[in-house]
């Protein structure tokens, strides 16, 4: 049997015009396409926070999307810091 890959987990802030473009859910169909777990939430000094849990190529891939953001955004910069893996998250989702 196969090993399972590792479970990697980061937490990002993104900072721009990433409020009220979509930015949220566009990030949950992104994490999902990619078999990801988490949440993206706004932040009250108009950035967007993300956790994102899976695989580290997963999660990789992510960040990268983050960086460019959807077609409305415009992203200035994504601070990524690694977390501990959340073993109570089991889908990824908006969190307000």
């Amino acid at each position: 049997m196969p090993d399972m890959p590792a479970m990697t987990a980061v937490r990002v802030i993104v900072t721009g015009r990433v409020q009220g473009v979509g930015f949220r859910y566009t990030t949950v169909a992104e994490a999902q396409r990619r078999g990801l777990i988490g949440w993206v939430r706004n932040l009250n000094d108009g950035r967007v926070e993300v956790l994102a849990q899976g695989s580290e190529v997963a999660v990789d891939d992510l960040v990268a999307w983050l960086v460019v953001g959807p077609r409305l955004a415009s992203v200035v910069d994504v601070e990524v810091t690694p977390v501990e893996p959340d073993a109570g998250l089991a889908t990824f989702h908006v969190r307000f």
